[in-house]
Formats: structure tokens, sequence, C-alpha cells
């Protein structure tokens, strides 16, 4: 996409992401698996007495009320680190920043960020302006975490690469790099499925074909919303954008992915050193089957056990 880069998403949709896309019923479960993760890990490396040393950081994240603070006994050490990938306005980091962790949220968008550091319990987070792909910021982090299909939003396999390995480098050992995606299901041309489909192919062809739509979103008396598209299952892309035509002009809030079926998910992070530990269909822990649409999978770095 011409004139596309790492920060184009964010800053064509910071101004209405909240809307679109802000706290919805997987948030308060996904904060809750995040955390444990979190605390699990860094009691396992606070009692290991070999273990690298960490900076000892504030007991409670500044900025946040009272309340049980979680972890219990080994909030006696640093809080659990985690670093967000593609956090955007703080949906999951602010939460997380309010619990105690120590949370560092990477965006490629500057306009992401501000809207992040303008809402309560903003200054509790640390806000870096950065791309997945590299480098990112120094570890060691319990968990690092990538949801709702953001991962794909590096759009070449070099650059899903480069981030594993970047991830790999910042894990503490034994730490959990959490990926939440969609599952690319095969379907008709035409699906009206939440997620990229792939068209039926005539029995003659080598690949499936390209396929574009466009759907209206919203009319109304002075704005009309439409979302066009191309798909390209053979490279595994979407291209996409919402156009939004009002009376003083048009919007566009472009986005470009670069999709992996879970499998092939699993071979690039195994070849950056992380492997599988367990996946969900969702936060809530549901078993993983053919059937389902998204996926919650977490990879555990070497943790120097051998095993």
């Amino acid at each position: 996409m011409e004139g596309y880069d790492a920060s184009t998403y964010g800053d064509r949709f910071a101004d209405v992401y909240d809307a679109w896309y802000g706290d919805d019923d997987t948030t308060a479960t996904t904060v809750a698996a995040v955390l444990a993760a979190a605390e699990a890990v860094a009691t396992a490396r606070s009692d290991d007495p070999h273990g690298p040393a960490r900076s000892r950081g504030p007991t409670r994240a500044s900025g946040t009320g009272g309340g049980p603070t979680p972890g219990g006994d080994r909030r006696a050490g640093p809080p659990p680190r985690v670093l967000e990938l593609g956090a955007g306005t703080g949906r999951l980091a602010l939460p997380l920043a309010a619990a105690g962790v120590e949370v560092v949220a990477l965006d490629a968008s500057t306009a992401m960020l501000d809207r992040l550091a303008a809402k309560p319990g903003g200054g509790a987070v640390t806000r870096v302006v950065g791309d997945m792909a590299g480098p990112l910021p120094d570890g060691p982090f319990d968990v690092v975490l990538v949801a709702r299909n953001t991962f794909f939003n590096l759009t070449t396999g070099a650059a899903q690469r480069a981030c594993a390995a970047a991830v790999a480098a910042v894990l503490a050992p034994g730490g959990r790099f959490v990926v939440e995606a969609f599952v690319p299901s095969a379907g008709p041309a035409g699906s009206e499925a939440a997620t990229p489909t792939t068209p039926s192919v005539p029995s003659d062809a080598t690949e499936p074909p390209a396929r574009s739509t466009i759907e209206v979103r919203r009319i109304e008396a002075d704005r009309v919303l439409l979302y066009v598209d191309r798909h390209e299952p053979a490279t595994g892309e979407l291209w996409s954008s919402f156009v939004d035509i009002r009376p003083d002009g048009i919007r566009l809030r472009p986005c470009h992915v670069r999709y992996l079926a879970p499998d092939a998910l699993d071979r690039l992070l195994a070849d950056a050193g992380l492997r599988l530990d367990h996946r969900w269909a969702d936060w809530d822990g549901a078993p993983f089957d053919d059937e389902a649409a998204q996926h919650v999978s977490w990879y555990r770095a070497d943790d120097g056990s051998g095993t």
C-alpha cells in the first residue's frame, strides 16, 4: 500500500479508536490472564537466587487507587514487567498498570500514545514510540503482549521474524509472549465472516484468486461510511480502508495486514526460540479446536532448564 508505514494505522484511527474499538467484554479477562502470567513469572524469578538482577521498581503504579494488590507477598520485590506491542490508547496497559504492573506501552503512532497519556492513570505507563519489528525497549519482561491481531500489522515476513527475535531477546527466562489473533478460515467468496476468508477456488486454479469488496457501513443525512478491501489469500495479505465521506471532506482510514495460520505462527516463533506453551480459543481459556475463530497463544522463552 503506497504511502503506508508502521504509524499510518494508529495515526488515522486514533481519533475514533476508543469509540469504535474501546473496552469490550474481553478486556477484564485479558487483563486478568496477563496479570496472572506476569505474576507467576515474576514470582519464579524472585525466588531464583541465580536469576538476572532486576531494577527495583515501585510496589504500586503511581496514580492508582486502593484495594488489594495482586501477587500478595511477592510485592516485597519488584513488580512484574509487561511490554505491550501496539498498545494504542491503553485499553490493556492502563488497567494492568492500575493493578501494580510495570507497563511499557510501545506503539508506532504518537497520536495513539498521546491519547493514552491523557487518560486517568496514563502517567503510570511508560510510553515508547517505536516499531514492533524492533528495536524493543530494554528487558527483561515477564510478559510481552500483542492483542487483537496486532502482530499481523507487521506486513512482511522479514518484519514478523524481526519482531519474534526482538521479543525473544527481551523476555525474562521463562517469560511469556502472548498473541491474540484471528484464525484464517476457509469460506466462500463474499463471506460475511469477521475475518478474512479464502474464496472458493476453481478446480483448475493453482492458487486462490484475489478478491475485493465494498460495503456500506453507515448512511446518514450528512455522512456515508464505506468499507473497501482487497484480499490476497496467496500471500495472506489484506488491504482495507474505511472511507468516511462528509460535507467537509473525505477521511481515509487504511489498514494493511499479513496474517498467518496458527501453525505458521508457531513455526515462525519457534525459529526465534519461543515455543508454544498452550493455546486457548479465547481469554477465558476455552479449549482451542478446529471451529475456533480466534486464538490466544502463549509462547514460553527458554528458562535454561532444557525442558
